[in-house]
C-alpha cells in the first residue's frame, strides 16, 4: 500500500498545484472583468444616488412656487380657544374679527333610572330616529351590556348607547343622538319607545298650545325702522294691516309688533310656530310714478269780416301749476322681512323659505335660544309684495310628541354665534358658511368676545425653505465627492455617520472626468444667485437679500468651505423678511413674466426646468444609466462565458495531469517488478 497513488488525491507529482499555477494565469480576463463589471454597478450606485437627491431637491423646489406653496398657507389663531377655534383655507383673507358663542350646538341626550344589573332587553323592533335618519335593530332578546353593545354597532351617526354607573351593582342607560341641531330630536318607535318608557327614561304627556298674535289689538307699529331707501316712497306703517281668514295681512310697505307675552318669553322649553305665506300684487311703484299732466284746452279760433281776421285770445284757468318732476321710484324686493327683537333693543332675522309656495313657510323659534325675546317684528319693505303671518302658537315641542324626557343630560338646540354684532344660527358646531374659507369650530360659551385673528404661516414657509437649502447642499456634497478626488471635501461634512463616511470615500473622485456633474453645479450656482425682478417695483429680487447664499452669515476670513457652493442661512434676516416681505418671497421663486397667467419665471421655476432635464425619464441621468445597463449586461455575459471556458479548461487540465500521473504510477509499478525479478535472479544464483 505503501506505493499506491490516486490521481488527484494524493498528489505524488503536484499535478494540483501545477493545474491551478496554470489556472491562475488564465483567470487573469475573468478577474478583470470581475473588476470591470465591480466598477460599473458602483457607477450606477452612484449614479441612482445623485438621480434620488436631485430628484428630491426637484420635489422642493416645486412646492415652493406650485399652488400648494406653503406662502399661501394660513394660520387662525382664538383668543378664547376653550370655546372656539378656526381653521383657515389657503384663500382666506388676512383679517382679524370677533366671535361671541352664544351657545353651542347640543344633542338629545337621555338618561334612564335605575337599573339593575342583571336587567334582560327583552326581544323586539328597537326604532330611533333622530332628524331625517332612522335606525332600526331588529333584537333577539338578552343582557343589557350586549344590547348596548349591538345598538352601538347599528348606529352608526345616528345613536350611541352607554351604560353608566350610578352605586354599587346598579347602573343606568345613557342614550344620545349623534346630530346636533334643534330639528334633531331623539325619537323612539316600536319596541324602543316600551324601553324609554320601562326605564323611566321619557313619559307620556299632553301637549300644550299658547296662542297669541290673533287679534288687532295685538298689532303694534313695528319698532326701529329703517331710514327712506328712497325719496317719496312710502314709509312703513301699521295703518293697512289688517286681520283676515289666513291671519295677519302685510301690504307693501306695511309691518307690525307683537310682544311675546311674558309668561311664554321666559319659558325656555317653548317654541313659537307660525306660518309666513307671500305673494306677488301689482308694484306700487307703478302707481307712484304716474306724472300729472295740463289740461287738453281747444283752439280758441278766430272772426273774419272784411277780410279782416281777429283771432280769440286763449281761455285761461284756475289750477294749480304742475310740480317739477321727481326721481322716478325704483322697485324693491327683499327677503329680509321679519325680525326677533330683544329686551335690549337687538334684534335677530327670522329666515324664511318658500314663502311664495302654497303651504308658505313654517317659522320656528325656540325659546332656549333666544333669551330675552320681546317680540316679534314684521316689516315688509317690498314694494310688490303681500304677506301673511298666521296665529303664533307657543308649544313643548317635546310634549307636542307625546313624551317628554325625566332625565335630560342635555336637549337638542343650534349653535348661536355673534358675528361682528350679527346673531347667526346654525345646526353643527363645525360652521363653513359665515366667513368666506373659513371654519370655526364652537365647544362652549364664551365670557366674552372671542378675537379670530388669520395670518400667514411664516413657519410653515420657514420650514420649506430650510428643506429646499437642505436638499440643495446634499446634491452638492454628492457632486463635489464624486467629481473631485479631495478627502477633505468628506471630513468637512460633519454630520455623516462613520458608515456614510467610508462610503463616500469609495465614490472619491469617481467621475472626475465627467463634466455633466461640474455643470449641473455650475448651473444651479448662476440660477440660485441670478436676479428676479418680478417689476420695477420689487424690493426682494435675489435669494440673498432674505438671508440665504452661500456667505450668509458674512465670514471675512479664509475659509476653504465656503468656496465648495453650499448654501447658508441667516435665521434672523429670514425670520424678519418672512414677517414684511412674505408675498416677496413667494414671487422670487415663481412669478408670470409675461401676462399668460402661467408661471413661468423665478428661482423655483428654473431650477425645477434644469434638474428635470437631469431626472425626468429619458433624461441625462436616465442615458447614463441606460449606458451602464448595457455595460453591466455585456460584462455577465462576457463573465459567464470566460467562467464556462475556465471551467472547460481545468476540466481539461486535470484530466491530461491525471492521465499522466497514471502513466507515471504504472511505469513505476513495471520499473519495481523489474527490480524485484532482478534482486531474485540474483538471490538464486
Amino acid at each position: 500500500m505503501a506505493g499506491l497513488s490516486i490521481p488527484g488525491v494524493n498528489d505524488k507529482y503536484k499535478s494540483n498545484e501545477i493545474v491551478e499555477g496554470l489556472m491562475k494565469v488564465e483567470r487573469i480576463p475573468l478577474t478583470r472583468e470581475q473588476n470591470h463589471l465591480e466598477e460599473v454597478k458602483k457607477q450606477q450606485d452612484a449614479w441612482r444616488t445623485v438621480n434620488h437627491k436631485m430628484s428630491q431637491l426637484r420635489d422642493s423646489v416645486k412646492s415652493l412656487y406650485s399652488f400648494d406653496n406653503p406662502f399661501n398657507n394660513k394660520l387662525a389663531s382664538s383668543t378664547e380657544e376653550y370655546a372656539i377655534t378656526a381653521t383657515a383655507g389657503r384663500e382666506a383673507a388676512y383679517e382679524s374679527f370677533q366671535i361671541e358663542v352664544i351657545q353651542p350646538a347640543t344633542a338629545d341626550r337621555f338618561l334612564s333610572g335605575e337599573i339593575e344589573k342583571n336587567q334582560k332587553i327583552p326581544a323586539g323592533t328597537y326604532t330611533f330616529k333622530t332628524g331625517d335618519k332612522t335606525i332600526s335593530m331588529n333584537w333577539k332578546g338578552g343582557k343589557i351590556e350586549d344590547f348596548v353593545t349591538s345598538l352601538n354597532k347599528r348606529g352608526k351617526d345616528v345613536i350611541k348607547a352607554s351604560l353608566i354607573g350610578v352605586n354599587k351593582g346598579n347602573k343606568a342607560l345613557l342614550l344620545e343622538s349623534l346630530k346636533t341641531g334643534s330639528d334633531s330630536h331623539l325619537e323612539f318607535k316600536d319596541a324602543a319607545l316600551a324601553l324609554a318608557i320601562d326605564t323611566k327614561m321619557i313619559q307620556k304627556v299632553e301637549g300644550e298650545k299658547d296662542i297669541f298674535g290673533s287679534t288687532l289689538s295685538e298689532i303694534k307699529v313695528p319698532e326701529n325702522v329703517s331710514p327712506l331707501e328712497q325719496e317719496g316712497m312710502p314709509f312703513i306703517t301699521s295703518s293697512f294691516v289688517k286681520m283676515t281668514e289666513d291671519g295677519i295681512s302685510i301690504p307693501p310697505r306695511g309691518g307690525f309688533t307683537i310682544n311675546v307675552p311674558g309668561n311664554i318669553s321666559k319659558d325656555t322649553t317653548k317654541t313659537l310656530i307660525f306660518t309666513v305665506k307671500a305673494k306677488e300684487i301689482a308694484d306700487i311703484t307703478d302707481t307712484a310714478n304716474s306724472k300729472p299732466t295740463e289740461p287738453d284746452l281747444p283752439d280758441p279760433g278766430n272772426v273774419t269780416f272784411q277780410n279782416i281776421t281777429i283771432d280769440n285770445n286763449q281761455s285761461s284757468y284756475e289750477l294749480p301749476g304742475t310740480q317739477a318732476p321727481k326721481v322716478p321710484l325704483e322697485s324693491i324686493r327683499t327677503d329680509s322681512v321679519l325680525f326677533a327683537r330683544f329686551e335690549d333693543g337687538t334684534e335677530r332675522e327670522l329666515k324664511i323659505t318658500d314663502a311664495f309656495s302654497e303651504s308658505g313657510s313654517t317659522v320656528k323659534v325656540n325659546l332656549s335660544e333666544y333669551p330675552g325675546i320681546k317680540s316679534i317684528v314684521m316689516r315688509n319693505a317690498n314694494t310688490g309684495v303681500q304677506y301673511s303671518v298666521s296665529k303664533i302658537e307657543s308649544v313643548d315641542e317635546k310634549a307636542s310628541l307625546g313624551y317628554t324626557p325625566l332625565n335630560a343630560v342635555s336637549n337638542a338646540g343650534d349653535a348661536i354665534i355673534k358675528y361682528e354684532g350679527i346673531t347667526i344660527t346654525r345646526p353643527d358646531n363645525k360652521i363653513d358658511d359665515v366667513i368666506p374659507h373659513i371654519t370655526l369650530n364652537v365647544s362652549q360659551k364664551t365670557d366674552r368676545p372671542a378675537t379670530i385673528k388669520i395670518e400667514p404661516d411664516t413657519e410653515a414657509a420657514k420650514d420649506a425653505l430650510i428643506n429646499f437649502v437642505g436638499r440643495y447642499n446634499q446634491i452638492i456634497a454628492e457632486i463635489n465627492i464624486l467629481s473631485q478626488n479631495k478627502p477633505e471635501l468628506i471630513s468637512e461634512l460633519d454630520y455623516l455617520s462613520k458608515d456614510e463616511e467610508d462610503a463616500y470615500k469609495e465614490k472619491l473622485g469617481l467621475f472626475s472626468g465627467d463634466f455633466s456633474l461640474t455643470n449641473a453645479k455650475s448651473s444651479m450656482q448662476e440660477i440660485i444667485g441670478a436676479v428676479y425682478q418680478e417689476s420695477e417695483y420689487s424690493e426682494i429680487t435675489m435669494l440673498s437679500q432674505i438671508g440665504i447664499s452661500t456667505n450668509a452669515t458674512n465670514y471675512s476670513g479664509y475659509n476653504p468651505t465656503k468656496m465648495r457652493g453650499y448654501l447658508e442661512i441667516n435665521e434672523k434676516v429670514l425670520d424678519e423678511n418672512l414677517k414684511n416681505n412674505l408675498d416677496s418671497i413667494k414671487t422670487l421663486f415663481g412669478y408670470d413674466s409675461d401676462g399668460d397667467l402661467i408661471i413661468d419665471s423665478g428661482i423655483g421655476v428654473r431650477l425645477d426646468k434644469q434638474l428635470t432635464a437631469y431626472v425626468q425619464s429619458g433624461g441625462i441621468l436616465a442615458n447614463k444609466n441606460s449606458t451602464l445597463d448595457r455595460q453591466v449586461k455585456a460584462s455577465e455575459q462576457k463573465i459567464a462565458r470566460l467562467e464556462t471556458q475556465l471551467n472547460q479548461k481545468e476540466a481539461e487540465l486535470k484530466a491530461k495531469y491525471g492521465q499522466m500521473e497514471s502513466t507515471l504510477n504504472s511505469l513505476e509499478g513495471q520499473s519495481n517488478s523489474i527490480n524485484n525479478f532482478t534482486q531474485q535472479q540474483n538471490r538464486n544464483r
